[in-house]
């Protein structure tokens, strides 16, 4: 098969497209026909090194963790009929190595696209809506009736994550930049505040939790917000005054795969309850270019297709 593959960590230029060995499925995974796969933060902080201390990469490897495409083969130990898969099924997933013309998904892992859904949208379900999700459900443990401030609501994880807390029932304050306030609120955010703003932070009442997708100076200044015994969830790690802080809760998160959470946030794509922005659809053999773009910041999803 044609894979991207990184061969040492360094610059989007590492990322050579190239032959590389398919994959088999073991008993219990099934061999997926990539047609779309999508960029995620996390994606060029392992190429870089940057995560290596977390997500260290094997050389030769390969990047990526959304995919979408066709079944092309069944693990030996799946059954078709009880699991509901079978060859040429449109399926989607959160796996690993997916900058490739095949890979291997797990089938506890792997859900079905929703009908009237394309695969190139699906491609970017995946790790942001497990993410936002987790990030309110888990995380944050958001209850119906309470207040959080959700930073960078208006990316991909924070778009999925107000989507979260709106369905629970829970009050958001939107912390966002200037021009996206009105956007914000238009999404169902009860109140936006500018993060680039010290006086807008400050003007900030006591809230039950901070979602955090931002970090850096921001976090520092919002966990002073919390009620005591509340909580700070964050997908970037704790803020660095953290110790100072004690009785607030401090819960980190990480996606792990949920087949149910990522058909539900596809639905709710796919019948426009949710809007997850697209910035440009580019060919598998363009990954280094389309990490170049992304990396700089200031686009929405970047979608490669094999």
């Amino acid at each position: 098969m044609k894979a991207v593959v990184l061969h040492e960590y360094g610059a989007p230029s590492k990322l050579k497209y190239e032959d590389f060995a398919d994959p088999t499925p073991a008993p219990d995974q099934i061999l997926i026909r990539v047609q779309a796969v999508s960029l995620n933060p996390v994606d060029w902080k392992m190429r870089s090194g940057a995560a290596k201390a977390h997500f260290p990469v094997g050389f030769p490897g390969i990047l990526g963790r959304d995919v979408a495409g066709v079944i092309r083969e069944l693990g030996a130990g799946i059954d078709p009929a009880a699991s509901g898969f079978h060859v040429g099924d449109r399926v989607f997933a959160l796996a690993r190595a997916t900058y490739a013309e095949l890979c291997v998904v797990n089938a506890s892992d792997l859900a079905h696209i929703p009908p009237g859904l394309d695969i190139t949208t699906a491609s970017a379900v995946p790790l942001v809506s497990l993410t936002g999700d987790q990030l309110i459900r888990r995380g944050a443990n958001l209850q119906p009736g309470q207040t959080i401030v959700l930073t960078g609501a208006l990316g991909s994880v924070g778009r999925c994550a107000l989507f979260a807390a709106l369905e629970i029932g829970a009050k958001v304050i939107a912390g966002v930049r200037k021009k996206q306030m009105d956007e914000a609120l238009a999404l169902g955010a009860i109140a936006a505040i500018n993060l680039d703003d010290d006086q807008s932070i400050a003007s900030l009442g006591i809230v039950d939790a901070v979602a955090d997708t931002v970090n850096h100076d921001v976090a520092a200044k919002l966990i002073a917000k919390i009620k005591p015994g509340g909580i700070f969830a964050s997908v970037l790690g704790p803020p660095s005054n953290a110790a100072l802080h004690p009785t607030i809760q401090i819960n980190p998160i990480m996606a792990v795969p949920d087949p149910k959470t990522i058909v539900h946030y596809a639905e709710a794509i796919r019948d426009g309850k949710l809007k997850l922005p697209i910035d440009r659809i580019m060919p598998l053999n363009e990954a280094a270019e389309a990490h170049a773009i992304a990396e700089k910041g200031g686009v929405s999803k970047i979608i490669l297709t094999a």
